[in-house]
């Protein structure tokens, strides 16, 4: 079997153990950290939700830019951003072992495979994660926008909640897409910003799909109050 189709079972375990958390708290504010503060000068709001809010959570993000990951990251308080980890693309992030290395540890990612909703290898790893009380950071909408504009929701991220009885962190990207969309491949200066929104809570046996409306729109509603400010 190729690499390539090997890659959604690729085994990250390894990159939530203490020492690939200490090296990625490194990366993250001393490597990564200092070129999104130089490019980005990004302000982080809605972090005060943190205070009455209780692990495991699944964090949902608009996505525009390859920004968006590490900002997320570093805008969480320490010991949430150390048991969080980032699902991300097999056929896009786990192209080969080194790549796949690379950003497991650096994001304490675990590959996902975007064709065919969420099989069967992809649920028993969310539900590791979960019983290990690990957060999960995902993009709804599967890729990055091409406008900086939200684009159609799947269900994964709603799935899991409904799923695990976990609330929904909505949390709305601003500027992103300016300072490196699709296609750029270094950063510009462009200041952007991390907004927390309040926990949206699945209603026990609430179809999925009805969960991702109401996420989605908690998104849209930051947009429009983040827009407002402009």
């Amino acid at each position: 079997m190729s690499w390539r189709r090997r890659a959604a079972q690729f085994d990250t375990s390894w990159a939530r153990r203490p020492a690939a958390q200490a090296t990625r708290e490194v990366i993250l504010n001393y490597v990564l950290g200092p070129l999104i503060d130089y490019y980005t000068a990004p302000i982080v709001l809605g972090t005060d939700l943190f205070d009455g809010l209780k692990p495991p959570v699944v964090f949902v993000a608009n996505h525009s830019s390859h920004l968006d990951t590490p900002s997320v990251l570093r805008s969480l308080p320490r010991k949430w951003r150390r048991k969080t980890a980032v699902l991300a693309a097999a056929d896009y992030f786990y192209k080969n072992r080194v790549y796949a290395t690379l950003v497991s540890l650096s994001f304490a990612a675990v590959p996902i495979d975007r064709k065919g909703g969420l099989t069967k290898g992809t649920t028993e790893r969310i539900a590791r994660l979960v019983d290990e009380q690990w957060n999960v950071l995902l993009f709804p909408e599967g890729t990055r926008s091409r406008t900086g504009q939200m684009g159609s929701f799947r269900h994964g991220a709603s799935y899991i909640a409904v799923e695990h009885s976990l609330p929904v962190v909505p949390v709305y990207l601003h500027g992103m897409h300016d300072a490196m969309p699709v296609g750029r491949g270094w950063p510009r200066k462009h200041p952007c910003s991390i907004h927390f929104g309040q926990p949206v809570y699945p209603v026990p046996g609430e179809d999925p799909k009805k969960l991702t409306v109401r996420v989605r729109d908690a998104l849209t509603q930051m947009r429009i109050e983040r827009a407002a400010l402009d």
